[in-house]
C-alpha cells in the first residue's frame, strides 16, 4: 500500500523534501501556500532559502484564476518548488480539508510543472496568530494577514528542516 502511494505522488510530481532537496539550484526560491476555502495565503523564501517573508493573500474566486497567479509569481520570483500545507487532523488522520488540498495540489501541478511538497500545517494559523500577538499588532490586522501569515510559518518549518 505504501509503494502505491508513493508511486501516485511522484506520478503528479509531488516530492518527499529530501527529494526537493537535491532538486532545487543554490540560488532559488520556494513558494509557501496555506490553501483555504475562503482565501489562499502565499509567501515566499529569499534566494537563499533561509527567511520565508509573508507575500500575498487571495481570495478564491477559481482554481484557475489562483493557478494562473502561481504561474506568474512562478516565473517572476525564480521559483522552483512549492510547499503546499496538509491540513492533517491533530490525531495523524487525514481527513476531507488534507484530501481536498491534496487533490487542488495534482491539479495545480498539471498546470504549473515545479516539484510540490505537501507539508503538515497543523497549528500554522494558531502560530501566525500568536506570533503577530507577540508582535503587538492589532487583532484587526492580525485577522487580515492570517492567511499569508500561516503560509510563512509552513514554508518557514519546511525552509528549517531543508537547512538541518
Amino acid at each position: 500500500m505504501i509503494i502505491r502511494s508513493i508511486i501516485k505522488i511522484e506520478k503528479y510530481n509531488m516530492i518527499t523534501i529530501e527529494k526537493l532537496k537535491s532538486k532545487i539550484d543554490k540560488k532559488s526560491r520556494l513558494l509557501g501556500i496555506d490553501i483555504g476555502t475562503k482565501r489562499i495565503g502565499i509567501s515566499i523564501s529569499d534566494d537563499k532559502r533561509l527567511i520565508a517573508m509573508p507575500l500575498k493573500t487571495v481570495e478564491t474566486s477559481s482554481l484557475n484564476e489562483f493557478i494562473k497567479e502561481i504561474k506568474y509569481l512562478v516565473n517572476e520570483n525564480n521559483i522552483q518548488g512549492l510547499i503546499i500545507g496538509d491540513p492533517i487532523n491533530m490525531d495523524g488522520t487525514k481527513g476531507k480539508s488534507s484530501q481536498s488540498v491534496k487533490d487542488k495540489s495534482i491539479i495545480i501541478n498539471r498546470e504549473v510543472n515545479i516539484p510540490i511538497i505537501l507539508w503538515d500545517e497543523r497549528l500554522s494559523t494558531v502560530g501566525a496568530f500568536n506570533l503577530s500577538s507577540q508582535l503587538d499588532i492589532n487583532v484587526s490586522k492580525r485577522v487580515k494577514k492570517i492567511d499569508e501569515n500561516a503560509a510563512t510559518f509552513i514554508l518557514q518549518g519546511a525552509l528549517d528542516y531543508l537547512n538541518n
